[in-house]
């Protein structure tokens, strides 16, 4: 019987090359058909474009005989892009449980990304069960935040793992210093100091400023219809802020969405206010992003449904510190109810 030794040294683990295209493809095809969400691993030509545009860069572990045996990725899902997330992770039936998955993490994040202009890189590691945020925590990944009932319980009905929406645990590992100024909303302030304490180089902090500019507001939302989440971007908050916000809530909320996700830049002035704003409408403390704008940036989010607490399942102290920030703050916020609640 070949022995675990062996099979690794049957392997070659590199970054893609074109001629690996269609052994991806066949990859996905034997453990998903044709239901993985991110359809681009299912053509090979895409596969190529999106490489050539460095959009999406998968790495592989390839047999002597050219077999594609696992694969993850950086792809690029932030405004900044010079911050990658690091996903779409699989490994062959007869592979698993032999150790490839702390093979590819340890060459992603200590030999591929170092050689690249990259700022930072994340991943979202689902917490229906540990595996993922212990695997990635020994590479030097820092837990900054949890997106609450993040993925539909339908995405795992071939596992049969999960009852409820799974969550997942923001993990960042900076690759570059970078001088900033970031204006901390005042309600959390020692929830961010927290979770910059662990963070390799601080920011300068500063107050914000009261009221809103004067010009009308640009935002851009995006929606994953499969899972019922939408992310809004706050490109710029105005005078409008709270009307045009909640226009575009109702349409999302009409559309079917359970998750509602804010994202805020951290180096805008006017940050306080539109907390406060947001608040109002339900909305409650996700975490921070680094170098999610080029800046840092902050996520809040909003569940429509009550969130599934108790399919959370997290590894570290930080990460469970984290958790209970968002669910205090979530308490307090009170009903997700589209009209706004009171001020608190």
């Amino acid at each position: 019987m070949e022995s675990d030794q062996q099979k690794h040294e049957d392997l070659n683990i590199g970054i893609f090359r074109p001629h690996d295209a269609e052994g991806i493809t066949a990859l996905f095809r034997s453990v998903y058909g044709e239901e993985y969400p991110a359809k681009l691993v299912y053509s090979a030509t895409e596969l190529i474009a999106a490489f050539e545009r460095k959009e999406n860069i998968p790495i592989v572990a390839r047999t002597n005989d050219g077999r594609i045996v696992a694969h993850e990725a950086l792809y690029r899902s932030s405004p900044n892009p010079r911050v990658y997330e690091a996903g779409q992770g699989l490994v062959a039936l007869e592979w698993r449980g032999s150790g490839i998955s702390a093979r590819m993490n340890d060459y992603l994040l200590n030999t591929l990304i170092p050689g690249l202009d990259v700022d930072a890189v994340f991943g979202e590691a689902v917490c229906n069960h540990v595996y993922m945020q212990k695997g990635w925590g020994r590479f030097g990944t820092i837990e900054t935040g949890i997106e609450v009932d993040l993925m539909p319980q339908e995405a795992y009905a071939a596992e049969g793992s999960v009852t409820g929406r799974v969550a997942t645990l923001f993990m960042f590992r900076n690759y570059r210093k970078r001088k900033q100024t970031v204006y901390l909303p005042c309600l959390y302030r020692d929830q961010l100091e927290f979770i910059y304490s662990a963070l390799p180089d601080l920011p300068e902090f500063k107050a914000g400023r009261n009221g809103l500019p004067l010009e009308p507001s640009r935002m851009e939302t995006y929606i994953f219809d499969f899972a019922k989440v939408a992310r809004i971007t706050i490109k710029s908050p105005g005078a409008d802020f709270e009307a045009a916000f909640a226009d575009q809530q109702k349409v999302l909320v009409n559309q079917g969405m359970i998750v509602l996700q804010v994202w805020l830049d951290l180096s805008c002035p006017f940050i306080d206010k539109v907390v406060e704003i947001l608040r109002r409408y339900g909305y409650f403390f996700g975490g921070l992003l680094p170098a999610w704008f080029g800046t840092d940036g902050l996520l809040m989010q909003k569940i429509m449904e009550r969130p599934n607490w108790e399919g959370i399942s997290l590894y570290s102290d930080r990460a469970k510190a984290i958790l209970g920030f968002i669910r205090a703050d979530w308490s307090r916020v009170g009903s997700p109810s589209s009209p706004p609640a009171q001020s608190r």
